[in-house]
């Protein structure tokens, strides 16, 4: 069996002497921070549904530490906001956001939640946005459990980075559809 050496500080594996390890204090923190999120779903549409298949045993959203849902935003430092939100929703979005403890992120699950989705009406809010700070924005109507992992994933960088700038989920793969019509051959080929 090959022995393994691990220098960090004065702490070494192969000869199991005792020693310290050095890191900075905030890094340390940003790392706890970024496997132990609380979160509080604000579901109020069919991303719902979606939601809940992403905490499925398929996905397993406990494997990232965001497991434990709160039901109670002074508990919660994660903000999931899943579907429609109404102008009279908007005040009450609002208020469970200040509740929440500090440091706090939010994530805008679906087209809705992100800029309104296909409403176009004076009664649907144009993006959670325009209310509360958004830090990572998952498109898709409804997004797909993996897109949502990859939100999640980014969020954890930024959190572990220390950034706070509003970030937007992009595909993996770009549908063939998109592809080809964005090379100005969708339309040559599809027929009538």
């Amino acid at each position: 069996m090959a022995k393994r050496s691990v220098d960090m500080g004065r702490l070494s594996v192969r000869t199991g002497e005792m020693g310290y390890g050095l890191s900075r204090f905030d890094a340390l923190l940003a790392w706890a921070r970024k496997y132990s999120l609380f979160q509080y779903p604000f579901a109020t549409a069919c991303c719902g549904m979606e939601f809940m298949a992403t905490a499925g045993p398929r996905y397993d959203i406990a494997r990232f530490g965001a497991e434990a849902p709160r039901f109670s935003p002074r508990q919660a430092d994660l903000l999931w906001v899943v579907g429609t939100i109404s102008q009279r929703q908007a005040p009450i979005l609002k208020r469970i956001y200040d509740q929440m403890a500090e440091p706090k992120w939010v994530i805008a699950f679906g087209t809705c939640a992100s800029c309104g989705g296909f409403y176009d009406n004076y009664t649907t809010l144009p993006g959670i946005d325009k209310i509360i700070p958004v830090d990572i924005m998952i498109p898709g109507c409804p997004p797909r459990p993996e897109a949502v992992l990859d939100g999640l994933m980014l969020l954890q960088d930024k959190i572990a980075g220390g950034g706070r700038t509003a970030t937007l989920v992009t595909p993996h793969e770009l549908p063939e559809r998109l592809v080809k019509l964005r090379m100005g051959r969708a339309d040559s080929e599809s027929g009538p």
